[in-house]
């Protein structure tokens, strides 16, 4: 038997051959519903987002060609996922995980309602990633968690072994410190 891995799938997937689904269902579909189910809050509303970017993922690839496909994939369920929470909330501001840990974030970014600003997003996004790379893994594990899979403070503070109080308080610290990186980078 051939080991599956994210290079084998792309390939799979060039070549038109439907067992690339199955494939990523059997390698990422565990922590793609994780990530869908911690925006939406739902097992149902999860498989369909999986679903919904399993389909995105066969109608971009090709001409798409990520180098990570693990990681293109969670973008797409993420993606997926986002999309169905706006929809459903649209016109409302609900008290969800996600609402919670997006508004922590809007005071530090800034709106971007133009395309000329998608320039800007980049460079700011690089410079985001630049500063995780630099944090402690622990700390750059809590931050991805809360504001990239909007995982609840409770259950960040049972994975990581923390006060409830403590995650907020790291969380806020990293923020700040995120913000004074992004002064001195000239981005904000």
């Amino acid at each position: 038997m051939i080991a599956i891995d994210g290079k084998r799938i792309l390939l799979m997937l060039h070549n038109r051959d439907e067992q690339a689904l199955k494939d990523s269902v059997q390698l990422y579909g565990a922590l793609c519903r994780s990530v869908a189910r911690n925006i939406l809050g739902s097992d149902e509303d999860a498989e369909e987002c999986l679903n919904d970017a399993l389909l995105r993922v066969w109608n971009a690839i090709p001409p798409a060609n990520p180098e990570n496909y693990c990681a293109y994939l969670l973008k797409t369920v993420r993606n997926a996922a986002l999309d169905r929470y706006k929809s459903r909330r649209r016109g409302k501001r609900g008290g969800g995980q996600v609402s919670q840990a997006l508004d922590e974030l809007t005071e530090i970014f800034p709106a971007a309602e133009n395309v000329e600003r998608e320039l800007e997003q980049r460079e700011l996004m690089q410079a985001v990633t630049v500063f995780l790379q630099n944090l402690p893994e622990k700390q750059r594990d809590l931050f991805i968690c809360r504001y990239w899979q909007s995982a609840a403070v409770a259950d960040l503070a049972a994975r990581f072994g923390m006060t409830e109080n403590a995650v907020k308080v790291t969380l806020a610290r990293l923020r700040k410190r995120l913000q004074t990186y992004l002064r001195e980078e000239g981005l904000l």
